[in-house]
């Protein structure tokens, strides 16, 4: 009875922070199946399955979302109105990188190298992209991390529109990156310790959250913005509305939208490439 509330996308939008708790269930329970049935394929199995789990949610909320088109309001209140969304989708978002983290720090190395390997070979290939603290070295990193974010963006709003709540696999996957991420700072900062305290693990946690969720908090909001966009413009022509005020009004909110994500992942691409390196 629970989950079903919370699949209801109104009851998701006025309480948004349950999703938190929802993607904990979700991940939890994708990472538990994946270790039980598919052990050699589990860093893509709990992606999937998580997937799976979020999807009716997911394209409930864009449904709701583009019922708001139709109505005879102004602009503004339509993205205050998907605004709601947003921080639902985020609370979701949260809520897996949350219990993907916790298992990246709880689980032996062994295991963790095996569940997290597709993620921790992404991550080193990411890495290449970082720049260092030099502003002028952060500078010619700026391009490629923009370029980069913008060319998932695309990616993400092709998928919402063709196959509906599809992006959420893409968004899946970079939380299950963003916690091995997180987890990598958080173990290399306390393996030097013998004994490691609780305060050594929360400091380090919070800076592992600081280094990597300060601009990649944006980057997120920004696909989740792009899926919207998608998401929307695919039920709209699901319906069948093309060249009605209504369709019209859709297409030009779904480009109101992906410019609004558009300007979120160049501001994340600044954040990333002249704070985030002077973090730590």
């Amino acid at each position: 009875m629970v989950l079903e509330a919370l699949l209801n996308p109104r009851k998701a939008e006025k309480k948004p922070w349950e999703l938190f708790f929802l993607g904990l269930i979700y991940a939890s329970f994708s990472f538990l199946m994946s270790y039980w049935v598919f052990r050699d394929y589990i860093s893509m199995a709990m992606v999937t399955l998580t997937t799976i789990c979020s999807v009716p949610l997911i394209y409930n909320i864009f449904t709701l979302e583009a019922e708001k088109d139709d109505m005879p309001k102004k602009e503004y209140w339509l993205i205050k109105e998907h605004g709601r969304a947003l921080e639902a989708f985020t609370f979701l978002f949260l809520g897996f990188v949350v219990a993907f983290l916790v298992l990246f720090i709880i689980l032996p190395s062994s295991t963790v190298e095996s569940a997290f390997s597709a993620q921790i070979n992404t991550i080193s290939k990411v890495t290449s992209f970082i720049p260092t603290g030099n502003v002028a070295q952060g500078a010619s990193g700026f391009i490629p991390i923009l370029m980069n974010n913008l060319k998932i963006l695309i990616f993400c709003f092709i998928l919402s529109f063709f196959f509906g709540a599809g992006a959420v696999f893409i968004l899946t996957w970079n939380a299950t990156v963003v916690a091995a991420a997180i987890g990598l700072f958080v173990r290399n900062t306390v393996l030097p310790h013998i004994s490691p305290s609780i305060a050594t693990y929360s400091q380090a946690i919070s800076l592992g959250v600081l280094k990597y969720l300060t601009h990649g908090i944006f980057e997120i909001a920004a696909y989740f913005v792009g899926a919207l966009a998608g998401g929307i413009l695919s039920i709209a022509v699901i319906r069948h509305e093309f060249g009605t005020p209504e369709f019209k009004k859709t297409v030009l909110d779904s480009l109101d939208t992906i410019a609004l994500s558009i300007i979120i992942l160049f501001v994340a691409a600044l954040i990333e490439v002249f704070i985030t390196p002077r973090i730590v």
